[in-house]
């Protein structure tokens, strides 16, 4: 009796510790995620060691650097439609503020594909996203600039040669992000990127005085930025628009 007893508690006692297992774990935060896919439109193959990042990024302030709420790094990262998942905090998730995914493929650290568009989202509510990058890299190792996270100086402001001594500056992040120097303050903003279309928002600015001189430029230099409606690289070279399609400000890139 004691034996068949001592086989019913031991055989008896396996189903019920495989049912524990089996049953769902409470949802952590740190498991709450954004999923989806990036994929480009280029007919290409992306090489064995391509590296796909997708940052979870808090883009609200103008002035400030975004701030990283989650990053997935696929390495390899296989072929277009490539998966992500980006794990993070909802308690980090504050009302009011703006949200966006940021993606990058690289090639031996080289930037090949981004995505030049904000792409906004409310990471509590947001269902799969689909993420559109772009070109930065032509086709054959032929390397092509891109807009964006280069330091960019001027040469000149509406077909005016600049104070060599007082270059303005600027910087466009891919989160839409500007900032940079008006030849005597810095300055920081936003803008709106769709294609070869470009607009400029209000910009604040430091308040140091400089020379007369270098004070018009920069006030000539933040007037042709208000202006701008277009951009295009030529030969290394940023090249900005009004709505006209004049040429306004002309920039090379920095070192």
């Amino acid at each position: 009796m004691i034996g068949k007893l001592a086989e019913f508690l031991v055989f008896g006692l396996a189903p019920l510790v495989v049912g524990m297992l089996a049953i769902p774990a409470i949802a952590t935060a740190d498991e709450t995620a954004v999923t989806g896919e990036v994929f480009y439109r280029e007919r290409i193959a992306l090489p064995p060691n391509a590296v796909l990042s997708v940052q979870l990024a808090d883009v609200s302030l103008a002035d400030a650097p975004a701030k990283v709420l989650g990053e997935q790094t696929i390495d390899p990262a296989g072929q277009v439609p490539i998966k992500f998942s980006i794990p993070f905090d909802p308690a980090a998730v504050k009302p009011n503020m703006s949200y966006a995914l940021q993606a990058r493929i690289s090639v031996d650290d080289k930037l090949w594909f981004i995505n030049d568009t904000r792409h906004a989202l409310d990471p509590l509510t947001a269902g799969p996203q689909t993420i559109l990058v772009k070109m930065v890299r032509q086709q054959g190792g032929a390397e092509e600039v891109s807009l964006f996270d280069r330091d960019w100086v001027a040469e000149d402001i509406n077909g005016a040669a600049v104070n060599e001594k007082a270059k303005p500056t600027l910087r466009v992040a891919v989160d839409g992000k500007v900032s940079g120097r008006g030849g005597c303050n810095g300055f920081f903003g936003s803008a709106k990127v769709d294609g070869s279309k470009v607009e400029f928002g209000q910009m604040g600015s430091t308040q140091m005085a400089c020379e007369q001189q270098v004070m018009d430029q920069e006030h000539k230099f933040h007037q042709a930025l208000d202006g701008a409606a277009s951009f295009r690289i030529e030969q290394g070279k940023l090249v900005l628009t009004d709505k006209d399609g004049k040429d306004i400000l002309r920039f090379a890139a920095a070192g």
